[in-house]
């Protein structure tokens, strides 16, 4: 299982508007499980399922919003898809406190929304990990303390989960190259 470990946010600002990826599957999900996404190969954020009620959003127990269409989505065993290519009966992996389990896509749904870009520094590392998500009070973060942030609240020095690794994906599965992605 890949070990999840502390990254520093570093900023977050608004990027604009675009197609925002919810990944609905098959399964009641816990409020604190979630799935791994990320703008580059050199990194993944954990973003939490929408199980919990908000002020504008009602729960919603089958879904995790996955940010950007441009996202990778990490799958495990060092394989990655992009959440515009995912389809219903994708097994996806979902971490939660520590554990991992795979469930399958149910539905896909897309929409125009606007976004933020979280960029974040892995602790004891110089590796910047960046996802862009959807700027709503339903998208939730985990931090190292193992609780649900919201990405309304999120600050320069807030200490979040990721999964740091190495940019080189060939239709998804790791292939050794010299790559550059920001």
């Amino acid at each position: 299982m890949e070990e999840l470990v502390a990254a520093e946010v570093i900023s977050v600002n608004q990027i604009g508007e675009g197609t925002r990826v919810c990944i609905d599957v098959i399964d009641q999900l816990d409020p604190l499980e979630g799935m791994l996404i990320g703008n580059t190969g050199h990194g993944y954020l954990l973003v939490l399922s929408e199980n919990r009620s908000t002020e504008t959003y009602p729960p919603r127990p089958f879904r995790i919003n996955g940010g950007a269409f441009h996202h990778y989505l990490y799958l495990g065993e060092e394989r990655t898809t992009y959440l515009a290519e995912a389809k219903p009966g994708l097994e996806v992996p979902l971490w939660c406190k520590g554990k991992v389990r795979k469930v399958s896509v149910g539905r896909v749904k897309m929409e125009k929304r606007p976004f933020l870009r979280v960029v974040c520094r892995v602790e004891n590392d110089d590796q910047e990990i960046s996802a862009t998500v959807q700027e709503a009070d339903s998208v939730h973060v985990m931090t190292v303390d193992q609780a649900a942030k919201p990405v309304l609240e999120l600050k320069a020095g807030d200490r979040i989960l990721c999964y740091p690794d190495e940019p080189g994906r060939h239709l998804g599965k790791k292939i050794e190259e010299e790559i550059k992605e920001y």
